[in-house]
């Protein structure tokens, strides 16, 4: 993927450093602000080796996020999403760290992520009045080969997304990505975490058109409408002549192209799907002007067909002064009251001295959403 190599944050006070000045405090301002945009790439590239035990039990803490919009933290509604809350999590594990993928279980308490450093965490959300409060039970290990042994290479272990295939994941099967070595893997997921591979799908008429570092972002089996049971796949910058991103829909077992309309400065970082053949992509875009952002995008059951060129609903955009970092891991379930809850966590790119591994909830009404007399959240098993 294309790292976001400073956050919000870094980007405020490297704002603030170049208010004008004159002579040597301008350089010296000028000098440091050069550190802290350049420390960041030092820090990105460094990630750990995956942990070398199957599982291990690891302690995470978790600081709430009071407010969304930092300057009006009174507002809870942001287009058709309430905010629900927050948490800064942290661990001192050194493996804990670079969340690109994210799967909830049905009652929003079981978590599964990977991150781009070859490494799985299971967990429990713990809510108190609706809002998370807490990771507890959190377990890591590491990805493996098809031989049983951890990816130690690079370019093998950049895992990108994930999503639930079949099951639950109690006991279930999973589908990951990985970018680099383009490819997408077959996982049980279990007691033990997650296994290694069975298999990898044929991605030959996928992977000649992604480059080393702009592979397959979001992933999702589709859990109703016409295309039910089938995989989608967004690249994460794949932009043809007219500015569109490409996905791809596999249709009896063969992929089809489609593009995403979302103006082409943003790259797709994951995407979750609703229960009526809908979906939700995350995006995210990083400019030193002005920080990192974070969309989230609607594409309805109806828009999604090969050959199609899907805009979609935007249903949030969010910048500098909202708490975000580098978004890139999706997943949704379903609330007490029937709504849909999104959940939303960070990749810090293993630069825990300027970014952070965030989550973040919304929910999102049933009448928000086009089709809600049809949603109905029930198990994927239909994907198989």
């Amino acid at each position: 993927m294309h790292k976001v190599l400073a956050p919000n944050s870094a980007v405020s006070r490297l704002q603030s450093w170049l208010r004008p000045s004159v002579g040597v405090k301008r350089a010296a301002l000028t000098i440091g602000a050069s550190l802290v945009l350049a420390a960041p790439f030092a820090l990105a590239n460094n990630k750990p080796a995956p942990p070398s035990k199957t599982l291990t039990e690891i302690e995470v803490r978790a600081t709430p996020i009071a407010a969304f919009d930092k300057e009006n933290p009174a507002v809870t509604r942001f287009g058709k999403l309430t905010w629900r809350g927050g948490l800064v999590l942290s661990s001192a594990t050194p493996s804990f760290g670079g969340w690109s993928g994210l799967v909830l279980g049905a009652d929003g308490k079981q978590l599964v992520a990977v991150s781009d450093a070859g490494t799985w965490m299971t967990a429990h959300i713990v809510y108190e009045g609706g809002k998370p409060t807490a990771l507890k039970s959190a377990r890591i290990g590491p990805l493996k080969s098809l031989s049983g042994r951890p990816l130690s290479r690079s370019r093998d272990r950049d895992a990108e997304a994930l999503t639930l295939l079949k099951g639950t994941l109690a006991k279930g099967r999973l589908l990951i990505s990985f970018e680099h070595n383009h490819r997408v893997g077959l996982f049980d997921i279990g007691k033990s975490g997650i296994s290694t591979p069975r298999r990898y799908l044929s991605l030959s008429a996928v992977a000649k058109h992604l480059d080393g570092n702009s592979g397959l972002e979001g992933l999702a089996i589709l859990q109703g409408g016409r295309f039910k049971g089938s995989l989608v796949a967004f690249s994460e910058r794949l932009i043809d002549g007219t500015g569109t991103l490409t996905g791809w829909i596999w249709v009896n077992g063969k992929p089809k192209r489609f593009k995403l309309n979302n103006g082409g400065a943003f790259s797709v970082t994951d995407a979750a799907p609703l229960p009526d053949g809908g979906l939700l992509v995350l995006e995210r875009r990083f400019r030193w002007t002005e920080g990192v952002k974070a969309r989230l995008r609607l594409i309805r059951a109806h828009e999604l067909r090969p050959g199609a060129t899907i805009t979609g609903e935007l249903l949030l955009d969010a910048g500098l002064n909202h708490q975000i970092d580098n978004m890139e891991g999706l997943a949704v379930h379903k609330g007490a009251a029937g709504e849909i809850i999104v959940t939303m966590i960070s990749d810090d790119n293993f630069n825990r001295v300027l970014q952070r591994t965030i989550l973040l909830q919304f929910a999102l009404k049933r009448a928000d959403v086009a089709s809600a007399r049809r949603l109905r959240f029930g198990s994927p098993s239909a994907a198989q």
